[in-house]
């Protein structure tokens, strides 16, 4: 039961650093003319202490829960253990995936822009002037 509190945790802390980035780039596609992979690749070298400092403090949090003993330790240390593992793998799969599904879903996005405009034309095209 207390290892679903830090899995709860984890969530919340790998949700944040994803929105953190994703909000950077979209800023930056929208205010400063880029596409989407400079504006993914901004925010990330940017906003990357933010969310290190973050997903550290979590993690160095959960390291005496992780590695203490005495009385007690039973109960805490699979908090610790999810929290200090959970965010190490966290971390590097939110590095890592975040960009390349915001990259993959803004080409998504043209393509479909790309076939309805193509659609439109060729109903415009058969409809003709009367």
């Amino acid at each position: 039961m207390v290892a679903i509190i830090g899995i709860v945790l984890l969530i919340g802390i790998v949700k944040k650093n994803g929105i953190m980035m994703v909000d950077f780039a979209l800023e930056g596609e929208r205010e400063h003319g880029k596409n989407a992979t400079e504006a993914i690749y901004e925010a990330c070298l940017l906003r990357f202490r933010p969310i290190m400092m973050t997903t550290m403090a979590a993690l160095l949090g959960g390291l005496p829960l992780a590695l203490g003993s005495g009385f007690g330790s039973e109960l805490r240390r699979p908090l610790g253990i999810a929290m200090v593992g959970g965010l190490l793998l966290s971390q590097v799969l939110t590095l890592y995936t975040t960009p390349v599904i915001y990259v993959f879903f803004d080409n998504l996005a043209h393509r479909s822009a790309q076939q309805s405009n193509r659609a439109e034309a060729a109903d415009g095209e058969v409809a003709g002037p009367a």
